[in-house]
């Protein structure tokens, strides 16, 4: 599947707001967002253009696709699943997007970006209740247990890196990190609150996928 590999800053500028694309780039002073947070392109910092009411909706909807770095077909399906759903639509996709099993790798803290976690699983370093899951977009359970594959554990990025910033690392109330051993353990649902997107941006992709 074709997937967007060009700088993920210049993302970010172009939908004017930081998404943290870049793991702990995102947080320093070279970062794009941060000397330069305006559109890309030679007109990006004096042009300036009022969004219609369908823009607005289009860019929540871009927002929240590239936090999640998910394909657009992928992305629809699951926002039409989460309207026609009997669920809350906003709680509905919330869970549906934060229980990834590539999201769920980075906010447990054994990747500084959702990309960079992808990766892991792509590769085939996560278990999930022992067994090897190489899939993204793996819909994880409240009560699963995710371990390193031993064959993992002893590369350089599980024995030395990641305990550089683990322990400083708090992640969310919804899932249960054993810092030593790197295993997980999800028990509860994440919320709106824990995703960290903005309910008008949730509110918005709805009316775009509603039209």
């Amino acid at each position: 599947m074709a997937r967007y590999t060009g700088p993920k800053e210049k993302i970010e500028r172009r939908l004017g707001s930081k998404l943290f694309l870049k793991g702990e780039r995102s947080f320093s002073p070279k970062s794009a967002t941060v000397k330069r947070m305006y559109p890309p392109g030679m007109h990006g910092k004096t042009f300036h253009r009022r969004l219609s009411e369908f823009g607005q909706q289009l860019q929540s909807k871009q927002k929240i696709r590239q936090t999640y770095r998910m394909m657009e077909a992928q992305f629809k399906n699951w926002a039409n699943e989460a309207i026609e759903s009997k669920r809350e639509t906003g709680e509905a996709l919330v869970k549906k997007l934060e229980n990834r099993l590539d999201n769920v790798v980075y906010r447990a803290g054994l990747a500084q970006s959702r990309d960079q976690a992808r990766q892991l699983v792509s590769h085939g370093h996560i278990l999930v209740n022992n067994k090897k899951v190489n899939i993204p977009s793996f819909q994880i359970k409240t009560g699963d247990i995710l371990k390193i594959r031993e064959g993992s554990a002893k590369s350089p990025y599980f024995a030395v890196s990641i305990p550089q910033w683990i322990k400083k690392y708090e992640p969310p109330k919804w899932l249960a990190v054993d810092k030593d051993t790197l295993t997980i353990q999800i028990t509860g649902i994440p919320t709106m609150q824990d995703s960290g997107l903005e309910a008008k941006d949730i509110r918005s992709l709805i009316e775009f996928y509603s039209r």
